[in-house]
């Protein structure tokens, strides 16, 4: 009996320690979660580039253009940006034929990257106004900046969001400006290679009675008429050697390719891409594997 009386003695002093060490250690959990939920959440970030502005690139093609789109998503979908959220779109009119509405409808399932205006295929009969006038009511968001590219161009995403990171964010104008020889972008349009337009002039478009009085003919000088007619575009900047005619391919217009290169135009050919592509080294981060010998 006195032995079960010692124990029964020391049993309040154990259920103290007890309930003291628990709540101790449940403190200490409880702080080191915190911080490591602090620490996981702080040391990267001060390293890490912000994103500085949206841009939307659409694309102006064809419906039937499938295999270049499929070619195109290849050398977009390696590319990005550390500093801009960048879709790129392919954008064209209604479709007219019972396949376009199946395969379309495909690639709408797996990319999701196709804008289908309301118009009728055309090259210079409103096309291009369409795409502006439409995007403020159908996008789920605005973007900072709007493309308008040609098929045949590539671009250089990353070339192209350090450029305009510096750039104002409205009343802006960017892209090849045209004449070939004219480094003036105050001076006639931009060519249809590539021009940017702030979010701002692609709602102006979409309002203004001087851009849709007059839609039809060659659409990229009709943009620098609406503009200019609008005193619009204050910030106008023509990115060139950066932005480019294929080499031989258009007079004045092209030159050698170059490293600091943004866009370069004209590619019709295959062996044209290829020699872009391979000038530029896009498989350089291709690994070695045993499931492939290239």
């Amino acid at each position: 009996m006195p032995r079960r009386r010692r124990i029964l003695a020391t049993l309040p002093s154990l259920a103290i320690i007890i309930i003291t060490t628990f709540f101790l250690f449940n403190i200490y959990v409880k702080s080191q979660s915190k911080f490591t939920s602090q620490t996981a959440a702080t040391p990267h970030d001060s390293h890490q580039p912000k994103i500085q502005f949206s841009l939307l690139i659409g694309i102006l093609t064809r419906a039937d253009a499938y295999d270049r789109r499929h070619f195109l998503r290849l050398i977009y979908g390696i590319q990005s940006s550390a500093i801009a959220k960048i879709d790129v779109k392919f954008v064209f009119c209604n479709l007219t034929k019972p396949e376009q509405k199946l395969l379309i409808s495909l690639e709408i399932l797996r990319y999701n990257d196709i804008i289908i205006l309301n118009c009728s295929e055309n090259m210079n009969s409103g096309k291009t106004y369409t795409y502006f006038s439409s995007l403020p009511g159908i996008l789920p968001h605005r973007y900072d900046y709007v493309m308008k590219a040609d098929d045949d161009v590539y671009l250089r995403l990353e070339p192209l969001a350090l450029s305009l990171s510096v750039k104002p964010r409205s009343d802006l104008y960017y892209g090849f400006v045209i004449p070939c020889p004219s480094m003036n972008p105050f001076v006639h349009y931009m060519s249809g290679m590539g021009f940017v337009l702030s979010w701002d002039l692609v709602e102006w478009i979409r309002e203004s009675e001087i851009a849709a009085k007059d839609i039809s003919g060659p659409e990229d000088r009709l943009v620098g008429k609406w503009l200019d007619m609008g005193n619009k575009a204050r910030n106008r900047y023509s990115n060139k050697p950066a932005m480019y005619d294929y080499p031989g391919t258009n007079g004045r217009c092209s030159h050698e390719l170059i490293p600091d290169t943004i866009a370069v135009h004209r590619l019709k050919r295959w062996d044209q891409w290829q020699n872009v592509l391979n000038y530029f080294n896009v498989t350089r981060q291709l690994k070695q594997s045993k499931l492939y010998t290239i």
